[in-house]
C-alpha cells in the first residue's frame, strides 16, 4: 500500500473517487461519518467534524460480536464472564466494543485507508484481540474488509458485522432474498425461527427489528436517487426499519443475535478463534445513480 503512516487516532480521513466521497472518523469507533454522491448522502451522513458519536454515523463496525449479548453475561469453555452496559439503559451489551473505542490510522492513500484497534481484556470483553478495517472507494462502489485476530492465549468466541444506516426517502424500497426470520422477545433477544422467503416492499410500510437467515444475492435498496446493491461474505442480516426515524438499517453479520446463549452457537454462526487465528469478512456497496 502507498501513502503515509500515522498513529494519530483523532484525525478524520476522506477518500474521493469520481462523484463519491467517503469520510471516516477513526477516533469514533472506526466509523464512517458519511458517504455522498456529490452533495447527496448515500448512507446517513454527517460532515466528519460535526460527528459526535459512532451511533450517529453512517456505519460502524461490530466486533467481536454483533447485536445483543444477552443480559451482559455468558458462559464460555467452563468459565462465567460478564460484560458492562454500553447502550444507555439496555439490559444487554450491544455490538461489541470496537464501535465505542478509538481506532488508529495505520496507513492511508488516495485509494484506501487502513484502521486498527487493539483490545486488551477489560470489563466489556474479557479476551485480547486485534481488529483491522480496510476501506476502498471506486467511482461506483465502497468496499470494506474487517479482520479480527485472537491475540489472547485461550480460544475466544468471535463475531463480526457492520451497522450501516440508510436515509429513508419518499420512495425507499427494499428487496432481499431470505429463508427465515428470528422473532424476538420484548428486549430484542431472538426466541424462535419462522419462515420468511424474503423482504420486498416500501420501507415506509416495513416494521422489522430482526435477524434473518438464508440471505441470497444482494440486498437491493432503491429510491428516487440511487439503486444500491449491498453484498457481503457474511451469511446473516439484521434489518431494522423503525417507523419513527428518517433512516433504516441493513446489517451484514456473521451470527444470529445472542448466538452465544443458544444451544449450538456454532450452528448459528458464532466462531471459535484459537490463539493466533484470524477471521476475515467483507462488505461491498455498489452505487448506481438514477
Amino acid at each position: 500500500m502507498t501513502g503515509s503512516s500515522t498513529t494519530s487516532p483523532d484525525t478524520s480521513f476522506e477518500l474521493h473517487a469520481g462523484a463519491l466521497r467517503l469520510a471516516l472518523r477513526a477516533d469514533l469507533g472506526g466509523s464512517i461519518a458519511g458517504l455522498w454522491h456529490r452533495e447527496t448522502p448515500i448512507l446517513r451522513s454527517t460532515e466528519p467534524a460535526l460527528l459526535d458519536a459512532a451511533r450517529q454515523s453512517g456505519c460502524f463496525p461490530m466486533v467481536p460480536y454483533s447485536n445483543r449479548l444477552g443480559y451482559r453475561r455468558f458462559r464460555w469453555k467452563g468459565h462465567e464472564y460478564t460484560t458492562q452496559p454500553n447502550f444507555d439503559d439496555n439490559p444487554h451489551s450491544l455490538h461489541g466494543v470496537g464501535w465505542t473505542r478509538p481506532w488508529e490510522v495505520v496507513s492511508h492513500s488516495a485509494l484506501d485507508v487502513v484502521l486498527r484497534y487493539r483490545h486488551e481484556p477489560d470489563g466489556h470483553w474479557p479476551f485480547a484481540f486485534e481488529a483491522s478495517q480496510f476501506f476502498t472507494l471506486t467511482p461506483q462502489s465502497l468496499g470494506t474488509q474487517m479482520v479480527i485476530t485472537n491475540t489472547s492465549d485461550t480460544p475466544q468466541p468471535v463475531g463480526l458485522g457492520w451497522h450501516p444506516y440508510f436515509p429513508k426517502r419518499s420512495r425507499s424500497r427494499l428487496h432481499i432474498e431470505l429463508s427465515d426470520r428470528w422473532d424476538s422477545d420484548a428486549t430484542q433477544l431472538p426466541t424462535r425461527k419462522v419462515a420468511q422467503p424474503g423482504i420486498d416492499g416500501d420501507v415506509a410500510h416495513l416494521d422489522f427489528d430482526n435477524a434473518f437467515e438464508g440471505w441470497k444475492g444482494p440486498a437491493r435498496i432503491r429510491d428516487e436517487k440511487f439503486s444500491l446493491q449491498l453484498t457481503s461474505s457474511l451469511p446473516f442480516l439484521v434489518v431494522y426499519t423503525p417507523q419513527d426515524t428518517d433512516y433504516f438499517c441493513v446489517e451484514p453479520v456473521s451470527h444470529v443475535s445472542n448466538a452465544i446463549h443458544m444451544a449450538d452457537p456454532a450452528a448459528h454462526g458464532l466462531r471459535t478463534l484459537q490463539p493466533g487465528e484470524s477471521f476475515e469478512a467483507s462488505m461491498t456497496l455498489d452505487v448506481a445513480v438514477l
